[in-house]
């Protein structure tokens, strides 16, 4: 495995780690950070989430990160925890 690559995988695995603490302490879930895959649907049958949350995971993004997901964005960004690291880290490219 090439360095680039090696860095890229870091990247994501930083950025999902500290989203998945994000989730804990912002949105109160009753998860380990381990139980929270990135596959799973954020709302729905998957962790639960509701439009508050949506919003309230919106701002802790902005504040956390420093960037913004305009409304078409965030609503696809928002499927899974992996394409919010995503879309996150497409925004900071």
């Amino acid at each position: 495995m090439d360095d680039a690559l090696r860095t890229v995988i870091a990247q994501r695995e930083h950025t999902l780690d500290r989203l998945r603490e994000l989730l804990l302490a912002r949105l109160s879930l009753q998860r380990s950070p381990a139980e929270i895959d990135p596959d799973t649907p954020l709302f729905g049958l998957g962790l639960g989430l509701d439009s508050i949350d949506a919003i309230e995971l919106l701002v802790c993004v902005e504040a956390e990160f420093g960037v913004t997901l305009e409304s078409a964005q965030a609503m696809r960004a928002m499927r899974t925890l992996g394409t919010l690291v995503d879309a996150l880290l497409e925004k900071a490219a």
